[in-house]
């Protein structure tokens, strides 16, 4: 279906805890947390439960109950399931800074000239700037985003034209993150990054309490039918982990079996599964699924999917175009979808996994098997888009 046919490079086994949701993961996405985000971001202009398609073709195709894709390509108008996140804690942030209690007070603008001097920084690939600069924008605070070298010029102006200002740094997105933090302690402002590292912790419990949303809409949409496994690609793992942990707490025993996808280039889940500890992995070449160019893992995510995941798998490169043209032409079913290069890495170990008998059985797959994959992104850079999937993007784009 794919060509070149894809392979999965590396599979680690991972705990894959089956009891129910662990208490003390608490201290990284409560319930409650992911409720209140729930509630405000049902509240946001624009918003509404991203689509799930049944890509029925496939799931024939591959020998398997069902596939569903989550598409998050709409969302609230950015592009990504990252719309979610950066610019939930920008307005919770804001919200604290001015004393509100009142989130849609901050959004509406009402703190404008209270929050003229506050200041958020964050570090990018450039899905996440775009919701912190979009957060920015609605709150009336300053917002300074750093971008690594391989950075997009078409990512870099979506986030100019709401208001961020972006510096382009030298290196990899971990070093773009360690520039960020300097300079916002040197500054005084408050970075709003969606990775957490030693001593900063709850912001990043902020940004995904927002990406948890997501499976809260799941949970509504799939409640009739839930699916035996999910395969989620993963960066520094926060968008995995808030899904494990949301779908964990709203199905308990029943939840499925969650599969971490990387790019071989970017393992940095993978390396800390084989090393049973968080393991960074150096970024010698990067990956062209930009949104996953990650070398070191989140560490409130790895305290999730260190119990949640129960295998992390690696992808090559080659087959992301021909996966997103496959999307795009319908040929998988639920119609042509729009699909990003950071949006099909699940997809790709979908079809190597099923293909490869040895790891079908590994990863219990089969004909009563029903696979929810994550569209995290859509064309979020259209140019990028347009020269990978060819002719037929302009008309999807139109």
């Amino acid at each position: 279906m794919l060509n070149p046919t894809p392979m999965i490079r590396d599979h680690v086994a991972g705990a894959g805890e089956t009891g129910p949701w662990p208490a003390v993961l608490d201290a990284v996405l409560s319930a409650g947390l992911a409720d209140a985000a729930v509630q405000e971001i049902a509240q946001w202009p624009g918003y509404a439960p991203t689509p799930l398609h049944g890509l029925d073709a496939l799931a024939r195709t591959l020998e398997l109950g069902a596939v569903s894709y989550k598409d998050e390509g709409q969302r609230l108008g950015l592009g990504s399931f990252k719309a979610l996140g950066g610019a939930y804690a920008v307005l919770r942030l804001a919200a604290e800074r001015v004393g509100a209690d009142d989130l849609a007070a901050v959004r509406g603008g009402r703190y404008r000239r209270d929050l003229a001097d506050m200041t958020v920084a964050t570090a990018t690939d450039g899905n996440h700037g775009r919701s912190v600069a979009w957060g920015a924008q609605m709150a009336g605070c300053t917002c300074r985003i750093y971008i690594h070298a391989a950075v997009s010029l078409g990512r870099k102006r979506a986030m100019e034209m709401l208001g961020a200002e972006v510096v382009r740094i030298e290196g990899d997105y971990d070093a773009s993150v360690r520039r960020c933090a300097a300079e916002a302690a040197a500054n005084g402002w408050t970075v709003v990054s969606d990775t957490s590292y030693d001593g900063y912790r709850e912001i990043p419990r902020l940004v995904m309490a927002g990406y948890s949303v997501l499976a809260s809409e799941l949970l509504q949409q799939m409640a009739d039918r839930r699916p035996t496994h999910l395969f989620v690609q993963a960066g520094v793992g926060g968008l995995a982990a808030a899904v494990a942990a949301r779908l964990w707490q709203g199905w308990g025993v029943k939840r499925p079996r969650i599969v971490v996808v990387e790019p071989t280039r970017a393992a940095c889940l993978t390396a800390s599964a084989r090393a049973g500890k968080p393991t960074a992995v150096p970024l010698d070449q990067e990956t062209v699924m930009a949104g996953l160019s990650c070398g070191e893992v989140s560490l409130l995510a790895w305290d999730v999917l260190a119990r949640a995941a129960s295998d992390f798998v690696t992808i090559d490169d080659e087959p992301v175009a021909a996966a997103m043209r496959l999307l795009a032409s319908g040929q998988a079913g639920g119609g042509p979808i729009v699909a990003g290069e950071s949006g099909v890495p699940g997809l790709i170990a979908l079809i190597a996994a099923a293909a490869d008998a040895e790891l079908r059985r590994a990863l219990a797959l089969g004909p009563d098997s029903h696979v929810l994959l994550l569209g995290c992104e859509g064309a979020s850079d259209p140019e990028i888009y347009r020269r990978m999937v060819g002719p037929e993007a302009d008309r999807l784009l139109a």
